[in-house]
């Protein structure tokens, strides 16, 4: 269950990323408040999560499927360039995100 809620909270950490680049793009209150909001339910989510998976294993895949996730959501909303070096790092990022999950200890 704590890896379907990191699951979720690395949707949200996405979304949340994504919406400070909408936000300011529309440069409203309302706008502003859904990042602040989604900071909220972000880490409440990871909090909840760590109570059943160690801590640098939950930040870890928490922080590198974020961060692969913000820049698929970049290129695909926001128009972002992604060179092939970078994609090539992803690549590593994620082979790295699968070994922490297949040799965690919970």
């Amino acid at each position: 269950m704590s890896w379907l809620i990191l699951g979720v909270a690395v949707f949200t950490e996405i979304c949340w990323a994504l919406s400070l680049k909408w936000a300011a793009t529309l440069a409203t209150w309302q706008a502003s408040s859904v990042p602040i909001i989604l900071s909220f339910v972000n880490m409440g989510l990871l909090a909840l999560a760590m109570r059943g998976l160690p801590a640098g294993t939950a930040y870890a895949v928490w922080t590198g499927c974020g961060a692969v996730g913000v820049i698929i959501g970049g290129v695909l909303l926001f128009d972002d360039k992604v060179g092939m070096v970078q994609a090539c790092f992803m690549a590593l990022t994620v082979i790295g995100i699968v070994g922490t999950k297949m040799f965690a200890q919970a």
